[in-house]
């Protein structure tokens, strides 16, 4: 009976070892792979508004933006939204990403879907908030 106890304690000691000194990269890469508010690369991601593809310095700011935002609340359902939504369709790893976002006065709401999975969300982002690309996307 002792041995067992004297095994099974030094392999929880060797276990809680190994866990607590992982490298951060580790770390990082899996908390990363379940965060609400992904960080876009602009390589892998199309920006679309109103149907109209957006490129260079347009696409560079506003996924810049979108890094940038300070993740607010998480809504348990969709929040009915009005007006033309900026669509991000976006690559990460094997998974495709599509990113729905409405601005408003004092956030931006933000709908992630992922196969069939729906996830809304509200974000600060002043940039975002206050863009003119929902008015100048609708006049081009």
């Amino acid at each position: 009976m002792t041995t067992w106890f004297i095994v099974m304690l030094v392999v929880f000691g060797a276990f809680k070892i190994i866990v607590s000194s992982l490298p951060n990269t580790v770390i990082e890469s899996i908390i990363s792979k379940y965060e609400t508010h992904p960080q876009l690369e602009e390589e892998n991601a199309t920006v679309t508004i109103n149907g109209n593809n957006l490129e260079g310095e347009q696409k560079s700011k506003i996924i810049h933006d979108f890094n940038e935002g300070l993740f607010l609340d998480r809504y348990y359902a969709p929040p009915h939204n009005e007006g033309t939504p900026l669509i991000i369709n976006a690559k990460r790893g094997k998974k495709d990403f599509t990113f729905y976002i409405y601005s408003h006065e004092e956030h931006v709401d933000v709908v992630k879907q992922y196969k069939k999975k729906v996830v809304a969300y509200s974000l600060r982002s002043k940039n975002l908030q206050n863009s003119d690309m929902f008015v100048s996307a609708d006049l081009a």
